[in-house]
């Protein structure tokens, strides 16, 4: 039988898996929402849409799975982190389905200035997803107060400056995601416009990244012990290195999926350090994931429930994109 700190570790690891393969996959479809409403021509617009059509909505399961995983696993740390952040998730929530109505309907526009309009309203969703997902990331990260069992800020930490370079970050690297996907899944001019798009967006995400490194090593002496431990930065560089290698050695390939996956590799990377930095927090600066946990009984419950849930979430998916995978062409005149 498993102790109890192994039973907390395995409901955490639960819980993150679930979160990054959100972050991953939506983020993805976030990005290409984000430069949809950027594009002008009608045509790309299109085909940018039905890149992601078929999968969106199956990407947002894992933010299901997040969500209530916090909720069964560590309600404590779900009790104050809500109510710290209530509005950056309505927010979520708001853009999100704004996102999803945009998408679906565009086709049922009764003209082109009102589908314009409709992107308009998918730039708009997916700038705010991704923005406030950004914000709770920030927050938890600078430190939400409270007094070990509940919240007791003022509501509107979020909007301090750290949360808010977070939430710009995270907006940037989400299209980074979306150009190198749009590469991978489009032809001819979208394609070549999606490749210069990626690697622009590269150079300037990883710019941000590391300032935000930098600036989160400030903000906690423990963050600062773990991040500059050569133990974590030696290999965590290495391993930067080699996929940025890929990434710029995947547009001379035939391999077109390879700056997509090693885009996503950087995320891991990131999200990886995050999890170091705070390690053994999980609502910084004082409660660890053993204090805010529930009772071993209730934790092995869910985490035969996520053992039959995420396999079977992993095969949708892979299915998924199975199915509609290949390249997107737009409609000849």
């Amino acid at each position: 039988m498993l102790d109890n700190d192994w039973i907390t570790l395995l409901s955490a690891a639960a819980l993150a898996f679930s979160v990054l393969n959100y972050v991953l996959l939506d983020g993805t479809d976030l990005g290409v929402g984000v430069l949809l409403g950027l594009t002008r021509c009608s045509k790309h617009r299109r085909v940018m849409a039905v890149t992601i059509l078929p999968i969106w909505d199956a990407n947002e399961t894992w933010l299901v799975l997040g969500g209530g995983g916090l909720l069964a696993l560590f309600p404590l740390a779900y009790a104050i982190l809500l109510p710290a952040l209530y509005l950056p998730f309505i927010m979520m929530f708001l853009a999100l389905i704004l996102r999803a109505v945009a998408l679906e309907f565009r086709d049922y526009a009764p003209s082109d200035g009102i589908k314009r309009a409709v992107d308009g309203l998918l730039l708009g969703g997916s700038l705010l997803a991704g923005g406030c997902q950004g914000l709770v990331l920030g927050s938890l990260v600078q430190g939400i107060s409270n007094d070990g069992r509940q919240y007791s800020g003022n509501g509107w930490e979020w909007l301090g400056m750290f949360p808010l370079y977070c939430g710009a970050v995270l907006v940037v690297g989400y299209t980074w995601l979306g150009a190198c996907w749009l590469y991978w899944r489009t032809e001819e001019e979208l394609q070549q416009r999606s490749g210069r798009q990626a690697r622009a967006l590269a150079i300037v995400t990883l710019g941000l990244l590391a300032v935000l490194v930098t600036w989160t090593t400030t903000l906690d002496t423990r963050y600062a012990h773990r991040l500059l431990d050569p133990l974590l930065w030696l290999p965590a560089s290495t391993m930067l290195i080699a996929l940025l290698i890929g990434f710029v050695l995947g547009f001379r390939s035939r391999r077109e999926y390879l700056p997509l996956f090693a885009a996503l590799g950087i995320f891991v990377l990131a999200f990886t350090l995050v999890i170091a930095a705070l390690y053994p927090l999980i609502i910084p600066p004082n409660l660890t994931l053993q204090a805010v946990a529930s009772s071993p009984t209730s934790q092995i419950f869910i985490l035969v429930g996520f053992a039959v849930l995420i396999p079977v979430t992993l095969i949708y998916n892979t299915y998924g994109f199975k199915v509609f995978s290949g390249k997107v062409r737009a409609a000849r005149d």
